[in-house]
């Protein structure tokens, strides 16, 4: 039977643009009361108005993630508010996309792990008391494909996606006895700014195949939140890639280093 969401408060990070802004919308259309977290505070403001619009409840909250002070007044504050959070969608995250040698050290590495994956801890660690007080919520991250299949340009973004993955089969285990749920999603290369943003022109145009609109993923994660699962890997053939991946490695360099890193390298000198 689907868990129904009418007055559930879910707090959404990550949520002014792509799967986060997305979901907000299915989440409030359900009845739930939704928190927008993220650093943009414009956007967020007209994302909770045109809820607001529609009949939804929704709340505006900046947060910079890397930041623990703000993460802390954030969750005090929904708490002191709604007295509960029941849903956390640990959503945000970015990411940059090239050679590992031409990545900036500070900008491109260093905070995106500190968005990707420490931000992610720290936000989740904040909220599990009051979720274990109660016995009960659901704690929904996204990873990414890449959490699974780590190809070239994408070593920091990987990296920070198998640690998502690692953290959250870990956390699923450790908060079992409190009847909280923990579920990863790991949604290949979709329509959002990022999926986009970071198209170069060394990448294989045949790559634009695997491409899935936006709003497929965010509506697993609305019905990840009704019927809670462990692992949802989209589109689900993706999981046969990580199948190749796990058993079979060494084809699996073979194939990437001769459909994917030749190609990017050869792009790059015409």
């Amino acid at each position: 039977m689907a868990i129904s969401l009418k007055d559930k408060i879910v707090l959404i990070t990550g949520a002014s643009s792509g799967f986060g802004k997305d979901a907000a919308y299915l989440f409030a259309a359900e009845g739930a009361k939704v928190v927008l977290a993220a650093r943009r505070l414009d956007r967020l403001q007209r994302l909770a108005e045109a809820i607001q619009k529609a009949g939804g409840e929704a709340f505006a909250m900046p947060v910079d993630i890397t930041n623990r002070a703000e993460i802390d007044l954030m969750i005090h504050t929904v708490i002191e508010i709604y007295d509960q959070i029941d849903i956390l969608f640990n959503n945000a995250g970015f990411g940059r996309i090239d050679w590992l040698d031409r990545l900036e050290p500070t900008r491109d590495i260093d905070t995106q792990i500190q968005v990707n994956l420490t931000g992610l801890i720290h936000v989740t660690r904040a909220v599990i008391p009051y979720m274990k007080i109660r016995r009960s919520g659901h704690i929904i991250n996204m990873s990414s494909i890449a959490g699974w299949l780590a190809v070239p340009s994408y070593t920091i973004y990987a990296a920070t996606k198998y640690g998502v993955r690692g953290f959250t089969t870990a956390l699923r285990r450790e908060l079992a006895p409190f009847d909280i749920k923990v579920s990863g999603i790991y949604p290949g290369p979709a329509h959002t700014e990022f999926g986009w943003g970071n198209r170069k022109n060394r990448r294989p145009k045949w790559l634009d195949l695997f491409f899935i609109p936006a709003e497929n993923v965010s509506h697993r994660v609305l019905q990840l939140a009704k019927h809670p699962r462990r692992t949802v890997i989209i589109p689900w053939w993706f999981a046969w890639i990580a199948w190749g991946e796990n058993h079979f490695p060494g084809i699996a360099d073979f194939l990437i280093r001769m459909f994917y890193t030749d190609r990017s390298r050869r792009l790059e000198e015409k």
